[in-house]
């Protein structure tokens, strides 16, 4: 954590009151908790309560209204709503089992363990699947009030709850059942929780907005990137029918080419496999982002056919992908001595001479372009494949170099402020989600003291 947000959350924690007296836990974790509050293990306080899944050729069995839940479905604070339903006769004849409304469910195999431990409320009589488990308080603890807990203190449980080895992120059910809890009175922590879902509701509105902000500039930016590589930068300058349907008018002294007419070269990437050694590093589809190529840190090959081997302002376009990215371009802005090559499923484009392979790649990633080639691409289960010939058939503007290089200098800039916009609200984000973090490790250990500030 940078000191300035460290500062920052320490001055919106400092208009909480502390507790009169303190006490050590005896838990490193823990710290000091108020003196009058207790400290019980976890398995002392709650049932715990596995799933599994009811076998899946059985299609009877996933025919039901009972929410069957798994982690995907636990990106919510409160699960009502789940995407696979089963039985009773499902439960029955499985090893899940029903859990009651107001169970805290937490997931505890699942590879997103790696930073955060997924927590969320029951908000219905439910089942669960193999990699959750289900926290049923007894009277001595509030469901609400032990959801901000994990929620709250998931860094430091992450370190005592991890199982070590395992080949699959899990928790170590004994040591989640071993926790010391600390436990205010039941009203008191229902006082918390209350507290919790009203300032956290609030920092969560906050980031809602700001998240707002961030679309809202990222489709400005797609505004000015397509209108400048379509129509040019003077708004005054005489138009003409383009005869292209996306395209609509364009200036009268544009024309209207294929795209392949403005490349010199099309070429497939390599396919051999990936070692962590080689000096040639390989870009995959993951290294294009916002119309550039981002170099990858490990993934390289011994050796590679010199032609492969890419020169600065070569093009890329993924086409294999997600229906949603496939088209994607991105520009190499390193040189030939970097050494660095493509995958198979990335395409090379090389722009000839007096075409600017900058205002290329904005026309390219523009809206009209991507959404043209997106309905070229073959449609497979999760994937979708865009044909190299079928894509450089594409009919494109084509202003004269001096002025693609005008609009490639305008949009550089006016991207270049935008992304600089979208990064200060991104810090903004991250330090509200920083301060809620602490507001609730805050309220949930006795840091401060909440109990006036809600009716």
């Amino acid at each position: 954590m940078s000191e300035g947000m460290s500062t920052g959350k320490s001055r919106a924690l400092r208009r909480f009151k502390p507790y009169p007296a303190y006490r050590h836990s005896g838990v490193e974790w823990l710290g000091e908790i108020p003196a009058r509050w207790g400290l019980k293990r976890l398995k002392r306080i709650v049932e715990f309560r596995g799933g599994g899944t009811p076998l899946k050729e059985n299609l009877e069995y996933w025919r039901g209204d009972i929410p069957w839940v798994s982690p995907k479905d636990m990106k919510v604070s409160l699960v009502v709503e789940t995407e696979d339903k089963i039985t009773a006769q499902a439960i029955r004849e499985s090893a899940t089992r029903l859990v009651p409304a107001g169970a805290v469910l937490i997931v505890v195999r699942s590879g997103i363990l790696v930073h955060s431990i997924p927590v969320a409320l029951a908000g219905r009589e439910v089942t669960l699947n193999q990699d959750l488990k289900a926290l049923i308080p007894t009277s001595e603890i509030a469901s609400e009030y032990l959801t901000y807990l994990i929620s709250g203190m998931q860094r430091e449980l992450l370190v005592e709850w991890k199982k070590e080895g395992a080949t699959v992120e899990s928790l170590e059910l004994n040591l989640v059942a071993d926790t010391p809890t600390p436990l205010p009175t039941v009203s008191e922590q229902r006082a918390i929780a209350a507290f919790l879902e009203r300032e956290t509701a609030r920092i969560d509105a906050l980031v809602a907005k700001k998240e707002r902000l961030i679309e809202l500039l990222q489709e400005q930016r797609t505004a000015f990137i397509t209108r400048a590589v379509t129509k040019g930068l003077d708004p005054n300058v005489p138009m003409k029918d383009s005869g292209v349907e996306w395209l609509g008018e364009i200036p009268t002294g544009w024309e209207v080419v294929p795209l392949k007419l403005l490349l010199t070269r099309c070429d497939y990437g390599i396919s051999e496999s990936l070692v962590g050694t080689g000096e040639v590093r390989v870009l995959t589809m993951a290294h294009i982002q916002d119309g550039e190529v981002i170099l990858p840190a490990s993934g390289s090959v011994t050796e590679v056919d010199d032609e492969l081997i890419l020169d600065r302002h070569d093009l890329l376009f993924n086409r294999t992908n997600s229906c949603e990215l496939v088209g994607k371009v991105g520009i190499f802005r390193g040189s030939r001595s970097d050494k660095v090559s493509f995958a198979s499923y990335l395409v090379r484009m090389t722009a000839c001479e007096g075409n600017s392979p900058i205002y290329l790649n904005f026309l390219l990633n523009s809206s009209g372009v991507l959404g043209l080639a997106r309905s070229m691409a073959m449609l497979s289960v999760n994937q979708a494949n865009l044909n190299p010939t079928r894509y450089t058939q594409i009919q494109v503007p084509r202003p004269i170099r001096g002025e693609q290089e005008a609009i490639a200098d305008f949009l550089e800039r006016e991207t270049a402020r935008i992304y600089a916009l979208v990064a200060k609200v991104r810090d903004a984000i991250a330090r509200l989600k920083e301060l809620r973090t602490s507001l609730i490790s805050a309220a949930v250990t006795g840091k401060i003291d909440v109990r006036e500030e809600v009716p």
